[in-house]
């Protein structure tokens, strides 16, 4: 199982604006150059998670990303399968579709494998992925200045 370049780049986000909430709120600018990644991906990033209720974006002066307090505590299972959305391993109906489709057996074994996969994380909360050592890795991290 490979996660989407989208989905790393959310999970990243979310354990950096983890360990940034001591300093007060973090702006995507800042985030994109701690993590040093295009201020337009992170944005997406930032948009879909806010769209999940993970974090909160404030305008203004005094504005900033923060984490919601269901967002410190999200399941890494529950974050990935939202993030990654439905889609199976393989492409069976896919152009053309596999014409084994009708009777394999190795579709449900993908299926299970993948749900196993997301089983595995569910445990871990983002509180979890940003305990010692990564948390202050991750609150060194200061990257290129913002764009």
């Amino acid at each position: 199982m490979r996660l989407t370049k989208f989905t790393d780049l959310a999970l990243r986000a979310v354990m950096r604006l983890a360990v940034s909430e001591r300093s007060g709120p973090s702006t995507t600018r800042e985030v994109a150059a701690a993590m040093d990644v295009p201020y337009a991906h992170m944005a997406k990033a930032v948009t879909r998670l806010q769209h999940l209720g993970v974090l909160e974006a404030r305008r203004g002066r005094s504005g900033g990303l923060e984490l919601t307090a269901p967002g410190r505590q999200a399941s890494v299972g529950w974050l990935v399968r939202k993030l990654e959305g439905a889609g199976e391993v393989v492409a069976c109906e896919g152009e053309p579709p596999c014409p084994l489709r009708g009777a394999c057996r190795l579709r449900q074994a993908l299926r299970d494998a993948q749900e196993a996969f997301y089983a595995s994380l569910d445990p871990l909360t983002v509180a979890d992925l940003v305990a010692s050592p990564t948390g202050p890795v991750l609150v060194g991290l200061v990257g290129r200045p913002p764009e």
